[in-house]
């Protein structure tokens, strides 16, 4: 393990938890609210607990709800591994679909408040390449604002857990090849050893990797990148999914998402001539699978020399509208468009990490004692392509599945790890200013984007491995500092990407490599990435 502050752990403030958590998300909060009834939790998280992924999640949860001929778990299990591109895992799509109308009943009595029927039935909607009606959603397309709410307030409430906010995890601590915890900075800046039994990263995806996202900018990878430092594997890496529909107007990042189910709910997509394009592409038109959907528009504005194509949601009136989608309609109106009368104009961002940490079905990496869940965490699930509000349900299941073995780690790892003393550390990286570290985030998202995003080709990912390289070389090792440490991240995630996408040499789910345009059967299994910077392993595994 290299770790990237490199600090005498024996001289820092200490802290002890039976559990610590990193992130305070869906999959995080879940997973503490069951391990409190275990032992003492600590939840760490680099912001306010309201500002990760979860708070931004718009159009549901997807679960079989819905009695059968309606739905059927086998069903769901189809959509998800149509989704998926032949590369996901059956064995962890059968758990998800399995246990997610039941994590779905828990969250309800958990206190979370979701659209019901006159009759007191859930409400049940439908998205790209789900063949029910199976998404239940609160407030009309605030769900992951409700879920996060209610989740938050039972973790500040329990006496078990201990929410801290404005806490950057840095690195996780390994000794004798066991993770022992972790190294954070508090809210001063100042580091600290936070010590545990088990450690669980939650820490999410990789949003702000790229110069056009969905994500909230506390999205920088540090999950994934800790745990490859640590000596974690991670997998499927390529994988990174572009939605295609997000809010075109305005210059905010992270970009306003107009979620899937207004196109499940028969929005139709035009082109700047007013041409409905996407029969052209697909047999599910507007409900194929996200990546179909993203690269036809991505097609679509190249040939019309536009910046967008648009949204057709004018069949509704705007009370039907502002009745399903109260966010969407808002903040369309905002912005001087009203999608009773107007198409709403929308373009791909990037929105979700398909790969990340390699866990078995209960949590468990290669590493003892470290466990990871939710977006930052790799099971197989999600293959190639992730199917449409399955993210949520993830973290909800797998976080919860996680729990199992935290528990297995607080019983056989014995007592809490005693830090080294370390008689001269070595020297901490140079401290460069903000403006200088805000420089080069915009370069590397820039390169990302123009290289690893939507549509890639071998010139272009080896002209964005040139630039982080260059990027590692200034600021790999950098200063007790947020900003150096994200940027650090940022850079070793990023190159993990792009190695992978390398690597694959086929056009599969998320993953379109113009210069090797086929899916091909030689191709037809996951990319395990492990080792180090200067002799990483990519490794074929097989899908389970």
């Amino acid at each position: 393990m290299t770790p990237l502050l490199p600090l005498d752990l024996s001289r820092l403030p200490v802290r002890d938890f039976d559990f610590l958590i990193i992130g305070s998300g869906v999959a995080g909060l879940s997973c503490a609210l069951e391990l409190s009834e275990h032992g003492t939790v600590a939840v760490l998280t680099k912001e306010d607990i309201k500002n990760g992924s979860t708070q931004w999640a718009q159009g549901g949860i997807a679960a079989v709800l819905a009695p059968e001929p309606l739905d059927s778990p086998a069903l769901h299990q189809a959509d998800t591994e149509f989704a998926g591109a032949g590369l996901s895992d059956p064995s962890a799509v059968s758990v998800l679909v399995s246990e997610g109308p039941k994590r779905i009943r828990e969250l309800i009595a958990r206190g979370a408040h979701f659209d019901t029927e006159p009759s007191g039935e859930l409400k049940l909607t439908r998205e790209a390449a789900h063949r029910a009606r199976r998404i239940v959603h609160a407030q009309g397309d605030s769900t992951g604002r409700e879920v996060q709410r209610s989740l938050s307030q039972l973790a500040f409430d329990d006496p078990q857990i201990e929410v801290l906010e404005n806490h950057l995890t840095v690195d996780f601590w390994i000794s004798e090849g066991r993770c022992c915890g972790a190294v954070a900075l508090n809210a001063d800046g100042e580091a600290v050893l936070f010590r545990s039994k088990a450690t669980i990263a939650a820490t999410g995806g990789i949003g702000a990797l790229y110069k056009v996202t969905t994500n909230p900018p506390v999205l920088t990878g540090d999950g994934m990148g800790m745990a490859f430092r640590a000596g974690a594997q991670l997998m499927d890496m390529e994988f990174v999914q572009f939605h295609p529909t997000a809010f075109a107007l305005g210059p905010s990042n992270p970009k306003f998402l107009i979620s899937e189910a207004v196109r499940g709910e028969g929005a139709l997509l035009v082109n700047a001539k007013g041409e409905r394009f996407m029969p052209r592409y697909h047999e599910l038109k507007e409900l194929a699978p996200r990546d179909v959907v993203a690269r036809a528009i991505a097609s679509e504005i190249l040939a019309t020399d536009a910046d967008h194509v648009f949204l057709d949601l004018t069949h509704n009136s705007a009370q039907e509208i502002a009745a399903r989608f109260p966010t969407i309609y808002s903040t369309c109106v905002a912005y001087g468009i009203d999608p009773a009368k107007d198409f709403i104009p929308v373009s791909p961002a990037e929105h979700y990490m398909m790969g990340g940490i390699r866990t078995d079905m209960d949590g468990a990496t290669n590493v003892q004692g470290l466990l990871a869940c939710g977006e930052c965490a790799c099971t197989g699930v999600h293959g190639a392509n992730r199917l449409a509000s399955n993210s949520m349900l993830e973290g909800l299941v797998f976080g919860i599945r996680t729990v199992s073995a935290a528990i297995h780690c607080l019983e056989t790892n014995g007592e809490l790890c005693v830090p080294p003393h370390t008689e001269q550390p070595a020297t901490i990286g140079a401290d460069f200013d903000t403006q200088t570290l805000q420089t080069a985030r915009a370069q590397l998202q820039d390169a990302m984007w123009k290289g690893v995003g939507l549509v890639r080709d071998e010139a272009g990912l080896a002209k964005t491995l040139r630039v982080l390289n260059e990027l590692y070389a200034r600021f790999g090792h950098p200063a007790v500092k947020r900003e150096a440490i994200e940027l650090a991240n940022m850079i070793e995630c990023a190159w993990l990407v792009t190695r992978a996408a390398l690597e694959r040499r086929e056009s599969r789910g998320a993953q379109f490599r113009r210069d090797f345009p086929q899916l091909s059967d030689d191709w037809k299994h996951h990319l395990m990435l492990s080792g180090d910077r200067d002799d990483l392993k990519i490794t074929p595994i097989e899908v389970k």
